[in-house]
């Protein structure tokens, strides 16, 4: 069932997922480096991302939703992979906090074009869906809450649509005022591109331990 609370929720949970350094930094990348059609590029890199977006929720949530009512555990089963992701990813943070690291450079590929954008946004959101765990309890409380297929789908268009808005809005402002957008976004890929990640005991504990407690939330909760 449809309730505005859900719908909150899930809007939420997209606009958490949308700040995803992934995409961002690939369009804000694309706008400082293209040698040309830098907007369209860009546009299409945000296009592979939505497409990746929706059609990998589609897919889930039909799965789930066919075989809920068959199987037992599924919603468990996506419970126990969103919360595992969460936890994961806050586990490994930590352990790389433990030494010293430099930043690894960013670059766009010399072959990049409108065509060959579209792909490459796909690949880059697929690699970071499993880091996602927003996306995969937005698509938990669809099924858990039986909210019909088609309404489901409409909902998961919503989610993608709010999860491109920050690349969106980037895009937008990259291409009506570029000289002052291009100087903000070269602090923001040298911030991410270069440096180094100083080593912090204290960080790398505190990420480890409310990373196995995400993860562990699953066995407590439900």
């Amino acid at each position: 069932m449809i309730t505005s609370a859900l719908l909150l929720s899930i809007a939420g949970l997209a606009l958490l997922d949308s700040l995803n350094p992934a995409t961002i930094i690939t369009v804000t990348l694309i706008l400082l480096a293209a040698p040309k059609r830098a907007g369209l590029i860009a546009l299409s890199a945000v296009s592979g991302a939505a497409l990746t977006v929706f059609a990998v929720g589609a897919v889930i949530y039909i799965s789930a939703g066919a075989a809920s009512g068959a199987v037992d555990g599924v919603l468990l089963v996506l419970r126990f992979l969103a919360f595992g992701a969460a936890g994961l990813a806050l586990i490994f943070s930590g352990i790389k906090r433990f030494k010293s690291r430099a930043r690894k450079g960013i670059s766009i590929p010399s072959w990049f074009s409108p065509l060959t954008a579209v792909p490459f946004g796909v690949l880059i959101t697929a690699a970071d869906l499993p880091n996602a765990f927003p996306y995969f309890i937005a698509i938990e409380r669809l099924v858990s809450n039986q909210v019909e297929q088609a309404a489901g789908l409409l909902i998961i268009l919503g989610y993608t649509i709010i999860y491109c808005i920050p690349c969106l809005i980037l895009l937008l402002i990259g291409s009506l005022s570029k000289d002052v957008t291009k100087k903000w976004l070269e602090k923001l890929v040298t911030r991410f591109s270069t440096g180094t990640v100083k080593k912090s005991i204290p960080m790398a504990l505190v990420n480890i331990v409310a990373g196995i407690a995400v993860a562990t939330l699953p066995f407590t909760l439900f």
